[in-house]
């Protein structure tokens, strides 16, 4: 069964930089979707980026856009990363990996999820 393991949270300053490690340590299947999400105390956890494991087509939350990078490219370690650049305050939440697989309606079924990472951002 797939099992996610995130790393790579912490502190930074407004304006700097984060990866964040998602590793799967279970199969993986060439549908397989990995994805990163994220939530504040009080808010519904949020899409932040998603990319297919098969042919590396990605998405992102209009937040993320230009300044976040998903990367499934490292298959040897089945591990996808967030490369979160230009850091806001905004960003502050646990960011949680996801993994599930396509619908017939074009959506994603988010079967798997990590135990989150802490990402603080300071002014």
């Amino acid at each position: 069964q797939v099992q996610l393991v995130e790393s790579g949270g912490g502190l930074v300053q407004a304006g700097g930089s984060l990866r964040l490690s998602c590793t799967n340590s279970g199969p993986t299947a060439s549908r397989l979707v990995m994805g990163w999400f994220r939530q504040v105390p009080g808010k519904e956890r949020e899409f932040v980026s998603s990319t297919e494991w098969n042919d590396g087509h990605s998405s992102y939350a209009d937040s993320a856009k230009g300044r976040f990078t998903i990367d499934s490219t490292d298959n040897a370690k089945n591990t996808v990363y967030l490369q979160m650049n230009r850091l806001i305050p905004e960003d502050t939440a646990v960011y949680y990996c996801a993994a599930g697989f396509p619908t017939l309606r074009g959506t994603t079924r988010w079967d798997y999820w990590g135990q989150g990472t802490q990402v603080t951002v300071s002014s």
